[in-house]
């Protein structure tokens, strides 16, 4: 599986509509794991992002699907960064020379 950190803020709408937040991330959680993903956190912050979910994916594509359907609830925007974990940190430095 793939690790994902996806910034999150809400829209307009999305802040409007904020005391409805919960049951969106319920749905959200649902979606994702209907495709064969997880939640591995989430965050309510404050600054630049809103939250911050920490998630698992098969594969880029099934995350590039997430992302659209979530964008078409009109709710939030995202930002998706992809994770590498320290093993492979460390693989990729190594193999620099």
């Amino acid at each position: 599986m793939t690790t994902y950190i996806v910034l999150i803020n809400w829209t307009e709408q999305g802040a409007k509509n904020v005391r409805e937040s919960p049951k969106r991330l319920d749905a959200a959680k649902k979606l994702l794991g209907d495709m064969g993903g997880s939640f591995k956190a989430f965050y309510l912050t404050m600054g630049d992002c809103d939250m911050v979910a920490v998630l698992e994916a098969p594969h880029d594509a099934v995350l590039a699907r997430f992302s659209l359907m979530l964008a078409t609830g009109g709710n939030v925007r995202t930002r998706t960064l992809k994770a590498f974990p320290e093993d492979a940190y460390r693989e990729i430095i190594t193999s620099l020379g």
